[in-house]
This record gives structure tokens, sequence and C-alpha cells, in this order.
């Protein structure tokens, strides 16, 4: 299996976000890592919620990673399939952003999670270092 291709794991969140330029790490109020360029958050690790949780048990999910997108558009695409991993709830309705549970994140591949975090960054650097880093790295055909 080609490296991009193998199944995504919780720790490639963390490398792939802190690979991107410009990046910082900062701990949330329990302690939970936020990534964060030019001190906006584009990829962070939630603390369990109460709108987050299992329909069955009730349990509030633990391991819930947010990902910012660049539009509405974007999040509908991620969250209307209903075998994707991403999901939203009404707390984030209206906000640029997905819901993954860490615990589904091997559905993704590398290649795919890759994209994801990328395009979280690129909504929320600046537009300079947004379009240095794409100058950087054009998209493949």
């Amino acid at each position: 299996m080609a490296t991009g291709s193998r199944r995504a794991r919780v720790g490639d969140v963390h490398a792939l976000a802190l690979g991107m330029p410009h990046v910082t790490r900062v701990d949330g109020p329990a302690g939970n890592p936020v990534y964060q360029v030019g001190e906006k958050s584009f990829v962070f690790f939630r603390n369990a919620r109460p709108d987050a949780f299992d329909a069955d048990t009730g349990e509030r999910y633990s391991d819930v990673i947010v990902f910012w997108v660049p539009a509405e558009s974007d999040k509908q695409a991620l969250v209307q399939d209903p075998d994707s991993p991403f999901f939203t709830t009404k707390h984030f309705d209206g906000h640029p952003s997905v819901l993954v549970r860490g615990s589904r994140i091997g559905e993704l591949t590398l290649a795919e999670l890759s994209e994801v975090v990328q395009d979280a960054w690129l909504s929320r650097a600046s537009r300079r270092r947004g379009a240095d880093w794409l100058a950087a790295h054009p998209p493949s055909e």
C-alpha cells in the first residue's frame, strides 16, 4: 500500500497540522491540543461535550476532532454522505467546520486526511501565507 493510501491515524492529525507553516500548538481549557495559524485555530481536539454523543448509550464522545473548512458547501459535501466519518452537531450550525471522531479517523486514507488538514489551514491562514503555500504546493492534476 502506498504511503498516501494507508489508513490515517490520530497521530497523523498532529503531524500534519504541525507540518503546515507558521503553526503553533496551544492547549485548550482541558489540556486538549489546539493547532493555530496566526492565532486562529484550524484543527482542535475537543473535550467531551453534551452535543456529541452516542445515540444508543448517551455517552459523550471524548475523541472529537474539529477541522475548519473553507465554506458551507465544503462542509455539506463532507457531512451529507452517511458513510462518511465526518459529522456536525447543532452547536456547529453555521460554523465553518466539521467533526470526526478519532476512533473513525482510520476510515480516511492519509492522503484524504492531508487534504482536510491542508484545507483547514488554508481556510484560516492569512491570504499571503495561503498564496505562498499554494505556489509552493500546486494541486496535482
